[in-house]
């Protein structure tokens, strides 16, 4: 019995089903709109929510936000890109980032906005 309510509890519930399938348009479209693929890699970041970080093949980056990590597991499962354990260097070295990114990671050493504090 015991077995039984854990496999009830791991698989994603109707809800989840909904937003893994909305996802993963989302995240099919990304892929078509950057090179035609993606990568991404699930982080949990509070309150039972999971990132969903995007890298496309042209190196350009984005971010989505499941209400379960189960949601986005099978978002990423639907969407049939490759999901990367960590965001490493690996990762990293494909993102490509230009003066927007630049200017808020420094701040003020590169010319940007002084970062708030």
């Amino acid at each position: 019995m015991a077995d039984a309510d854990n496999r009830q509890e791991a698989r994603p519930d109707a809800r989840d089903q909904r937003e893994a399938a909305r996802l993963a348009k989302q995240i099919g479209a990304f892929a078509r709109g950057h090179g035609g693929g993606a990568e991404g890699q699930l982080a949990h970041i509070g309150r039972g929510r999971t990132r969903i970080a995007l890298v496309g093949a042209d190196g350009e980056w984005g971010n989505l936000v499941a209400r379960s990590y189960a949601a986005a597991e099978r978002a990423v499962e639907l969407a049939g890109i490759t999901v990367h354990e960590d965001f490493d260097g690996e990762m990293a070295a494909k993102v490509r980032t230009g003066p927007y990114e630049w200017g808020r990671m420094a701040g003020m050493q590169v010319g940007g906005r002084p970062n708030a504090a």
